[in-house]
């Protein structure tokens, strides 16, 4: 039984989903790995989150359907497949010796490198200049995307490095961003749910990433996604996103580096309590 503090972050997490899949709060998706690494540990909480952001993903796609460029699938999904078998292998790797520290740190490495690309995106994507996608550079970012969300669903500055400079429209860029990870978290599913009892080799985990237990804890966290993407629709209305998105990208950096270094924060506060 998870204690309440974790409950509750568990909960933020699959909110976080829906509202940053209705379009509000920046970075407010890529936070939610980090929350529930910190709720259920690395390897749990990747196999948790999937099936959330698939359901997510379905929300987001009848909403921008047909507002694509559909032509980047085909430059970026190559080598998205082949940076999730990467992926994969270096989960299988770390979670095999029975240990999720390595995890844990390539997460918050993860999300603290997000928040340096938020701070410091506009002057890389001037050095990018315009261009047209194609399989020379879709191979290398297709690659990256796939390593990045199989670690942490967080290939969002992947994604964005290869569609901004081709100066696509808002709306154009948001349903493209969408329909490729709607793509890559479903090509993600098969490989999450194979272990080596299944197959029998070596590369793969040993326990599956999505299996009953993942499956059952989903499944409660499930209905509040749609309730976050009714909150993110309204909060669109209501609220400017500018001091909002401050404040997750500093949840997010912080959360990155609790991941990274492990702070005994419990043993922090109760040694303050008994001052």
């Amino acid at each position: 039984m998870l204690a309440p503090d974790r409950i509750l972050v568990a909960v933020a997490a699959a909110l976080f989903i829906g509202i940053s899949k209705a379009g509000f709060g920046g970075g407010l998706g890529m936070l939610t790995t980090p929350l529930c690494v910190l709720a259920f540990g690395a390897k749990d909480a990747i196999g948790i989150l999937l099936p959330l952001l698939c359901a997510g993903d379905l929300f987001s796609l009848v909403h921008y359907w047909g507002k694509w460029k559909v032509e980047n699938l085909k430059y970026l999904l190559p080598g998205v497949v082949l940076g999730v078998v990467i992926g994969i292998w270096l989960i299988a790797r770390f979670a095999n010796r029975g240990s999720s520290r390595e995890l844990n740190l390539v997460i918050g490495l993860l999300a603290v490198a997000f928040v340096a690309f938020q701070v410091f995106k506009s002057a890389i994507f001037r050095a990018e200049g315009e261009f047209e996608p194609n399989h020379r550079i879709g191979l290398p970012f297709g690659l990256g995307t796939g390593i990045t969300s199989t670690f942490a669903h967080g290939a969002g500055p992947v994604v964005s490095m290869f569609l901004i400079p081709q100066n696509l429209s808002k709306t154009l860029f948001v349903g493209t961003n969408v329909l490729i990870f709607t793509w890559v978290n479903w090509i993600k599913v098969p490989f999450f749910c194979l272990d080596q009892s299944v197959l029998n080799v070596a590369w793969l985990p040993a326990e599956s990433l999505i299996n009953l237990r993942t499956l059952k804890t989903s499944a409660l966290l499930l209905p509040l996604v749609p309730l976050g993407v009714w909150m993110g629709v309204r909060l669109n209305r209501r609220f400017s996103e500018t001091w909002f998105t401050r404040f997750i990208f500093l949840s997010l950096f912080l959360a990155g580096l609790q991941l990274i270094f492990n702070f005994d924060l419990a043993g922090w506060f109760g040694a303050h309590r008994t001052r």
